[in-house]
């Protein structure tokens, strides 16, 4: 099985958010209370999850809504068409506000007060109640590895998936392990020889650069730094260096107001590249807005990761999704994403309506659930479990590029854009 990218994301948002701020494996026996009973007798009572966002974050209001409003846009429908079983959703929100504080107050509502049967598509910048959730058991399916919750604790199930295994210490011994499959997919496809990595003069900015940094020299890339002041960013400078440089690639480990100014300032002094490279969260339909003092550097972003582009109207479970958003004013990656999280735990609690839609028959599922896809909304996820850390890893790749009049361009198809590329070692 191809594994899917994962690291990438995972970090990114976890250092720059800050700026502002193997197949089906197996728990032991003991973690199931779900057993092949004879059928539960129906029940008609709603069932309930919860989704924990960190909507008002000193991030911004609308940095981590998206998961959260994909998700209940699949419920609205699902409820609409019936439920499951009969039965319909009640999603609980809560707010955790970005803070430790904030989010062990929103586990304890829902998981203790509410009694969730799942947590969904959750999105925190600080996940502070991750253990609270495993050790209640309560499986927290499609969640967004903005830290190291889903690399950590078992019952949490991460919409990367995750190799480690999740005994409740980080990775392997603390050390976790990302791909060089973005940097590889730009040299064999696009020729690059030349990559910038643009960072500020600030901690977590500067460690995401320097893992960047390595991923690139591995791959064989001349690469060229830039560093700015946080507080007064000469962004101009920068862009005359990049031209000077002739970068091929630009990546970057700033904030989103700060790439908008850098890629003005690439444009008023014609530093042309073959991709301004960013993340999934930044896959968004808002770029026109976004970028429009940079017509040529907005024409040159690139965005990789490990879902089917959410503009890909010619695919049915894409078309499913846009037809469901339709009154959002924005979309984005993310909200693509929260989606699959609720077709997720969908698909988990239909598989128990036999025997009882209970967090154990649930978690089992997930547990189970290798080469999951959504529908193809997901490269396969898996839950691999590895006593050691992988030297290297069969990986695949979501990618597009924007362009104006057209919107985000899938470049190749995600299940096919693979390679072999090494693992390299990283802490958060």
């Amino acid at each position: 099985m191809r594994r899917r990218s994962r690291a990438a994301e995972a970090v990114a948002a976890a250092l720059l958010l800050a700026l502002s701020a193997a197949c089906g494996s197996r728990l032991p026996e003991s973690d199931f209370e779900h057993d092949d009973r004879s059928p539960a007798p129906r029940d008609s009572a709603p069932l309930r999850v919860g989704i924990i966002t960190s909507a008002t974050s000193p991030v911004g209001g609308s940095a981590f809504t998206g998961p959260r409003d994909g998700a209940k846009a699949w419920f609205d429908r699902l409820n609409a068409r019936g439920g499951i079983d009969g039965r319909r959703v009640e999603v609980r929100l809560c707010d955790d506000g970005g803070s430790g504080v904030g989010n062990n107050e929103c586990v304890h509502r829902l998981v203790e007060e509410d009694e969730v049967v799942a947590l969904v598509a959750t999105t925190a910048l600080d996940y502070a109640g991750a253990s609270r959730v495993s050790r209640a058991r309560v499986p927290d399916i499609g969640g967004q590895p903005i830290g190291t919750a889903y690399d950590t604790y078992p019952h949490l199930y991460g919409i990367y998936g995750s190799l480690a295994p999740r005994n409740g210490t980080t990775g392997w011994d603390g050390t976790l392990y990302g791909g060089t499959e973005v940097y590889r997919y730009f040299k064999r496809e696009h020729g690059a020889r030349t990559a910038a990595v643009v960072s500020y003069n600030q901690s977590a900015s500067a460690a995401y650069a320097r893992l960047v940094e390595r991923g690139l020299r591995a791959e064989g890339y001349k690469v060229v730094t830039e560093q700015v002041d946080f507080a007064l960013p000469n962004f101009r400078a920068v862009a005359a260096d990049l031209k000077e440089q002739g970068a091929d690639l630009v990546f970057d480990a700033i904030d989103g107001h700060g790439n908008a100014r850098l890629c003005q300032a690439m444009d008023e002094v014609g530093a042309d590249v073959t991709a301004k490279v960013t993340n999934v969260q930044n896959w968004t339909s808002t770029v026109p807005a976004d970028y429009k003092d940079a017509p040529r550097c907005r024409n040159a972003l690139w965005a990789t990761g490990s879902s089917r582009n959410f503009d890909d109207t010619g695919h049915p479970a894409v078309r499913e999704f846009r037809e469901a958003t339709k009154d959002l004013k924005t979309r984005s990656q993310w909200q693509l994403e929260g989606w699959a999280a609720a077709r997720w735990f969908t698909d988990a609690a239909r598989s128990c309506v036999r025997t009882g839609i209970t967090r154990a028959c649930v978690d089992t599922y997930m547990n189970r659930s290798a080469g999951y896809t959504a529908g193809g909304l997901l490269l396969p996820v898996e839950f691999a479990r590895l006593p050691e850390p992988p030297k290297t890893s069969d990986t695949c790749l979501s990618v597009a590029r924007w362009q104006d009049g057209k919107g985000w361009v899938g470049q190749g198809d995600m299940n096919r854009t693979c390679f072999t590329v090494p693992q390299l070692a990283y802490q958060l």
